[in-house]
Order: structure tokens, then sequence, then C-alpha cells
């Protein structure tokens, strides 16, 4: 890559099973092969998926540095690529278990992680029995070519956090997520106008097929910072090239050149939390 363009590879598998690390190698040599640089897998990507019910077995997590964080690495030294992906983390001081992303390097360093903060309760999703929800804002993560955020899943409805990660200088929101083929729609609603209205490329895998009685389903997708659908894939692995001079274009033309009054924001927002402390 020439610095003016980073190829991204969005692999819609889990990998869970026998053969998992055998299937995981041969997605991210795939990746690796089309010019990718960094792969993004679906949420919690090594494991069946638990929140289907409400019970929560203690093997279903672990420390930092386990074995799925192994294997990750592992996977992402082998292939020589970048790997987003992911495990539910239990807090090394706390033991509070959180659903957390875990960034790799081409070396099968560890170099970042998100917790996800928006944990939804219902049928099929029953998250807050398994894991809490984080309490840190998502940062802007450098040192792969193109500085991006991470969201989980139903962080992206709440488009605060994308905004503010556009504000920072993000170029990319990269979002594994684990939902039904029949919102799909919705979904692909919120990613763009995600994407047009902070100003940066919004990537999204999903998991690809139903488990354990519940719908998950429907493509992985890529939108350009001015809502151009790019990808839009249930393929194994699908790669889109992102151009960083579409992202200064968007910023230069509207909505992308209007103000971040960030001032007036935060003072809403703590309006807000002394509506909420007056009602407890």
């Amino acid at each position: 890559m020439d610095g003016t363009t980073f190829k991204v590879a969005l692999v819609s598998e889990v990998f869970h099973g026998a053969d998992a690390a055998t299937r995981l190698a041969k997605l991210l040599a795939e990746a690796r092969d089309g010019g990718a640089l960094l792969a993004v897998l679906p949420e919690l990507p090594l494991d069946p998926w638990y929140p289907a019910t409400r019970q929560s077995r203690e093997q279903h997590a672990e420390p930092p540095g386990g074995p799925r964080h192994t294997q990750l690495a592992r996977a992402a030294a082998a292939a020589g690529i970048a790997v987003i992906g992911g495990a539910i983390v239990r807090d090394a001081a706390t033991g509070v278990r959180h659903n957390t992303a875990l960034v790799f390097d081409r070396e099968g360093v560890l170099r970042d992680s998100y917790r996800k903060l928006h944990l939804p309760e219902e049928p099929g999703y029953w998250e807050t029995s398994h894991y809490a929800p984080g309490s840190e804002l998502p940062r802007v993560i450098d040192g792969f070519g193109l500085p991006f955020g991470i969201q989980l899943c139903s962080d992206a409805n709440r488009p605060e956090l994308s905004h503010a990660l556009g504000a920072l200088g993000a170029e990319a929101v990269f979002v594994p997520r684990a939902t039904p083929r029949e919102t799909y729609e919705r979904w692909k609603l919120v990613l763009r106008a995600n994407a047009v209205t902070s100003g940066l490329y919004v990537i999204s895998t999903n998991r690809p097929r139903p488990e354990s009685g519940v719908d998950i389903g429907g493509p992985s997708i890529a939108v350009a910072p001015d809502g151009e659908l790019l990808v839009e894939s249930e393929r194994a692995v699908a790669i889109v090239t992102l151009a960083r001079d579409a992202v200064r274009n968007a910023r230069n033309e509207y909505p992308g050149y209007l103000a971040t009054r960030a001032d007036l924001y935060a003072r809403a927002w703590n309006e807000m939390i002394e509506r909420e402390d007056q009602t407890e």
C-alpha cells in the first residue's frame, strides 16, 4: 500500500469446533493473499452464540491473555495480517466479564481492546446475562496505516460515539456484529447514516448463520464516507479498498464541514444526567 489506500477483509465466519484453527488460518491467508492488511471478524468469533440463552457458564469467559486471545494472536502471526477478533474477557482486578474486541497486529501482538457498551437483553440476545457493559470511551487506534475506532454491534445504534471518533480523527469504524437477518435493512440504514454523519468508513462483519434457534445472518457491509455501499456480501471473505482521500473529501463537503459543537453537546448530556439524578 502507498498510504493513500488501505485494504480490509470482511471475514463473515465463526470459528469453533474441531477444525476451527484450520478454517481461521485458511480464511486469514485468503484475506492476506487478496492484499488485505487487516481482517475484521464477527462478534465473539471463536465461540458459539452463547447469548442465545440466559445460561452463562464459567468456561464461556477467559482471563486476559486466555486461550481465545492466544488462538487469535497465533493466527494473525501465522498469516501475517492484523486481526480484529474478540472474546468474553474477565477483568483481572474485578472478575467482571465483558464482551471485548481484541486488536492484534500482523506479528500477533495485542495492540488494543474495546469493551462493548450497549447490551441488549431479549430473546436470542440475552447479553446482560453473560457480561456487563463497558465503561470506557472508544478511542482512535493508530499504528496500522489507518486510524480507526471499534464499536460492537448494538453500539452502532447509539451514533454519538461514532461521531466522536470521526471528530477525533478516526477514518474508519469497524463494527463486528451478531444480528438477525430480518432486521438487516434497518442495520444498513443505521450504518450508512453513521458513515455520512461521521465522515468516515463504516465496516461491519456479521456472524453468518442461525445458531441455537436464533436467526442470525445477513450481509456484512462496507460503507464509504459519502454513504455509498461498497460491499454487501455473505461470502466468507470480502475485500474492500478504502481510499483515504474519500474521508478528506467527505469532511470538506456537506455535512462534513459543519461545526462540531462539542461544548453544546456536552451541556445537553449533562442536563440529561442532572434530570436522571433528580428522578432517582
